[in-house]
């Protein structure tokens, strides 16, 4: 009984690792998603981390999103959520709380030539 015991806990922990590893997958891309965040929010577009369709986007939107990014506060705590392959690349998704309480899903990801196609902010 004791080895059975035995073989099905270890049986159940393979199992279950994969799992575990998945759970304590790290993001990659907060440092950059910080800078955007912060860099936007004080009004320019980081042109050395965007590629060119979102640096335009970014430009062409500044106002709005400087000044939207700028009522929510400093960045006081960033978690990551998850990351998904894509047609694109990696996109990863993390939990952003802003100084005024509020917390947002962004994702950033895409990768080409050390920039990123894709920043994007939704509801928490």
């Amino acid at each position: 009984m004791r080895r059975t015991l035995h073989a099905t806990t270890l049986a159940g922990l393979m199992i279950a690792l994969p799992a575990m590893a998945q759970d304590n997958q790290q993001g990659e891309y907060a440092d950059a998603l910080r800078r955007m965040i912060v860099e936007t929010a004080a009004g320019s577009c980081p042109e050395d981390l965007m590629a060119d369709g979102l640096l335009a986007a970014c430009l062409q939107q500044l106002a709005q999103m400087s000044a939207g990014l700028a009522s929510l506060g400093a960045v006081e705590a960033m978690t990551f959520v998850g990351a998904e392959e894509t047609p694109n690349g990696r996109v990863e998704t993390y939990s952003v709380r802003f100084a005024s309480g509020q917390t947002l899903n962004w994702g950033i990801g895409g990768q080409q030539d050390s920039k990123y196609t894709v920043a994007y902010a939704g509801g928490a």
